[in-house]
């Protein structure tokens, strides 16, 4: 029988015995074949007594698994790994859990929550995990209350560019294949760490407090892709003013070689198709969206599913600031605009801060939560 896990809108998912404070992913990726080999080496502290700990693992086989250097018998099932410890552990008390697995990545597929997690693509991968898919790619803790540090070194072919969630501290050829190596040192949700891997070059942008970057496609179309991120660096010193300090050591938008449905924020970097490099208002605010998730969302982080609209609701806002900023619609205008469309909708009701994990994406939790940050600012001006 699965567990229930510790959120009712992702369940089965995460252990609350435990937290993981750092995970070490080695791994090596073959893009032809779609084949991931990884040893993760996992820091933990128990959090109460516990004999046994779970962690969650989609559609790899285990091959090992070792505490603190010995190995340790452990079952493998409805994705959950469950591992025995040599010892009972009192609340406070360290482990370093191994795992050594194999086998070919896919998404996680959940009929309330769609597709998330592992996806190959036409020449490469990505990854994005939110709010279940974390576990397709390593063994983990997945619960966004438990965020971790990470140093993922990642080998794949030649000719490749690796782009991970963290800084880039080495980068390593032998024979045909790189292994690149990522550290995050910003404490981060499994569920914002990403992998993404295609034919890309990458294009410095200045201007901005820290370092932006985008990683495309070579061909990438000239005029849509500086329309919709040529202002990057500008965007984020914008938000820096009205937010803070942009709360990560760099930035970096990476463009698919493919066309995708939406795009997604990881911490540090947001993930677009390249059917979003247009020069029309909807490309440019979801550029704009994705980066200000790097304060609502990524550094400030829900530890429950149900409160979603307050990561979607100040990125909206977040859209509406930008739109202001360089002329367009002003906060009052798009409010209004969407205020309109959410009252004329005639689709299910939800409760904005608990909309039940088949509508936390619904665009109604998004917008409604837009405009409810939007007469808060009003309220305090």
């Amino acid at each position: 029988m699965r567990r229930k896990g510790t959120d009712d809108y992702v369940p089965g998912h995460g252990d609350a015995r435990y937290d993981v404070e750092h995970y070490d992913l080695v791994l090596d990726y073959k893009v032809a074949g779609n084949r991931l080999s990884g040893v993760a080496t996992l820091r933990c502290r128990a959090l109460e007594e516990v004999s046994k700990v779970d962690l969650d693992l989609h559609g790899l086989s285990v091959a090992r698994v070792q505490v603190d250097g010995s190995n340790v018998k452990y079952t493998h099932r409805f994705d959950t790994l469950t591992v025995t410890l040599e010892e009972t552990l009192s609340a406070g008390a360290d482990v370093e859990i191994t795992v050594k697995y194999a086998g070919a990545p896919q998404q996680i597929r959940s009929r309330k929550l769609g597709e998330a997690g592992w996806e190959e693509l036409e020449d490469g991968v990505l990854v994005a995990a939110q709010p279940h898919g974390s576990p397709s790619w390593f063994p983990c803790n997945d619960r966004p209350d438990n965020k971790a540090t990470y140093e993922i070194a990642l080998t794949a072919p030649k000719g490749y560019h690796v782009a991970v969630a963290g800084e880039l501290v080495d980068r390593s050829a032998k024979g045909s294949s790189v292994t690149w190596t990522y550290r995050q040192d910003a404490p981060m949700a499994t569920y914002l760490a990403t992998v993404q891997i295609g034919r890309y070059e990458v294009i410095e942008q200045e201007g901005a407090p820290v370092p932006v970057r985008v990683v495309a496609p070579v061909d990438r179309p000239r005029e849509g892709f500086e329309a919709a991120f040529g202002m990057q660096p500008q965007m984020l010193g914008f938000y820096a003013e009205l937010f803070g300090d942009y709360p990560f050591a760099s930035y970096t938008a990476v463009i698919t070689d493919d066309d995708l449905e939406i795009p997604l924020e990881s911490q540090g970097l947001s993930t677009f198709g390249r059917n979003f490099m247009r020069d029309d208002w909807d490309c440019i605010r979801l550029v704009a969206h994705e980066l200000s998730h790097q304060w609502w969302g990524n550094s400030v982080t829900l530890t429950a599913w149900r409160d979603i609209w307050l990561h979607e609701g100040f990125a909206c806002y977040s859209e509406w600031l930008w739109s202001e900023r360089i002329g367009l619609m002003t906060v009052g205008e798009r409010a209004e605009v969407h205020h309109e469309r959410v009252r004329t909708d005639e689709g299910p009701d939800l409760l904005l801060a608990d909309p039940g994990s088949e509508l936390m994406f619904d665009d109604r939790v998004y917008k409604r939560g837009g405009a409810a940050a939007a007469r808060a600012a009003a309220r305090d001006r």
